[in-house]
């Protein structure tokens, strides 16, 4: 079957691989994709993801039986709608569905009438009651642009003078028409953790969890940025915690199949967790796979992703099994220098040949390109995702770091402690 992916990203070329895998897959096309697609598939570029009618077109064309929507942007302008409505399986919720990462005052609600542990919080449209409240609660406090902002939209405040400034930073239109709608939460302590799962027709199938880094330098210091590594599973999560994590997808994916949140929730639903004193707690969803979490959780899946997703997609959740590698998967982020800030693209990546060619390495492209020369170059903040599995998570890590060194690009920067505090246990959080 011929199959279509959108996005250009890591998470994209992770689930471009796996699906290049399938017997059923025969002609797989990304748009616009990056240089490790290319290798994989027919790249077109010029295909605009949040055009739903010219992603219509292109599928009808080029006779699409699987449409995968990779980015939350697509979704949220109601791509899938207008697919499915010419009959085309998509493997992404409807639009409204989406509004659960496209609207942080509508998620908020949804775990409110559900009954899904969250953060205390107000949502705000005047910007002198969001500062009120800022002050009622006093710092740390978490202030957030209601809608999408390029991952660019949330500040942990420690202070109440940050908070305040932030506040003021969306109501003064940095972040466009997403900042008009300002939630402002209490901010929860603990070790952060995330579960996705495939959700269709109310049912939640969870996936293997995993743990990301979002901070840019070693000890978890520095700006945040889009994840600089991630592993899993997850050794410090307990078997009462991750069972507390699945009831809690469960819940939200039969939320979804009834008033008055009803939606057409095919794909993936992605629960952002704090692991708090008083048990799991739902920072954030997301409506499609993390990135970075989907570069490890995809390596270890059993199964043909090709069949998973069509059963999404077709409404056939009685057709969805999933079994997981007992391997450990670590990957970590070769971002370009001056990242999550400025940086400079073009410059050329040598060795990922010899880095896949270590057992149990592969080398998932994020923002990479090729030249007219046909060199691989940078062409984004997070470059490359070096991913490894093992025996242990120790054997894993230590593998994921020989392969990177392998791997040379003018400035290239990275964490070099990805995982290192889940391997000391719990107390490491405390």
């Amino acid at each position: 079957m011929n199959i279509l992916v959108l996005g250009g990203g890591g998470r994209e070329h992770a689930i471009s691989w796996a699906l290049a895998k399938s017997s059923r897959c025969s002609e797989l096309y990304v748009a616009p994709g990056n240089g490790g697609t290319a290798n994989i598939a027919h790249n077109v570029k010029d295909l605009d993801a949040q055009d739903a009618q010219a992603v219509l077109a292109f599928a009808q064309e080029h006779a699409i039986e699987l449409v995968v929507i990779g980015p939350e942007a697509p979704l949220v302008a109601g791509v899938a709608d207008v697919l499915r409505a010419a009959g085309i399986p998509v493997f992404g919720p409807d639009a409204q569905g989406a509004q659960l990462e496209g609207s942080k005052t509508y998620s908020k609600r949804f775990m409110d009438a559900n009954g899904i542990p969250t953060a205390r919080y107000q949502s705000f449209t005047d910007a002198a009651a969001a500062r009120a409240y800022c002050e009622e609660l006093g710092a740390p406090l978490v202030v957030k642009a209601d809608g999408l902002a390029a991952g660019k939209g949330v500040v942990v405040a420690e202070t109440l003078d940050a908070a305040l400034e932030a506040v003021d930073a969306c109501f003064d239109g940095n972040f466009g028409e997403a900042g008009q709608t300002v939630v402002v939460e209490e901010m929860l302590t603990g070790p952060e953790c995330s579960l996705l799962a495939f959700v269709s027709n109310g049912k939640a199938f969870c996936m293997a969890p995993a743990q990301d880094h979002k901070r840019a330098y070693d000890g978890d210091l520095g700006p945040n940025t889009g994840g600089m590594g991630v592993y899993s599973p997850v050794p410090i999560v307990t078997e009462e915690e991750m069972a507390t994590m699945v009831s809690i997808m469960e819940t939200s994916a039969a939320a979804t199949a009834k008033a008055p949140f009803e939606n057409d929730y095919r794909g993936c639903l992605y629960g952002g967790f704090m692991l708090t004193p008083e048990g799991p707690k739902v920072l954030e969803f997301n409506a499609r796979f993390g990135d970075p979490e989907t570069q490890v959780v995809l390596p270890r899946l059993e199964g043909d992703l090709v069949d998973i997703m069509l059963a999404v997609a077709e409404g056939r959740p009685e057709d969805i099994e999933l079994s997981w590698s007992d391997k450990w998967a670590v990957s970590v982020v070769l971002a370009s220098e001056g990242y999550p800030g400025s940086y400079e693209k073009g410059k050329v990546i040598l060795g990922v040949e010899d880095a896949e060619a270590m057992d149990e390495v592969i080398v998932f492209h994020a923002g990479t390109a090729l030249n007219p020369d046909g060199e691989l170059i940078t062409a984004g903040g997070r470059v490359l995702n070096v991913v490894a599995l093992g025996d242990t998570f120790e054997e894993a890590r230590n593998r994921a770091y020989e392969a990177c060194e392998l791997i040379k690009f003018e400035g290239v920067q990275y964490r070099s402690d990805i995982g290192k505090r889940a391997l000391q246990g719990r107390s490491a959080w405390e």
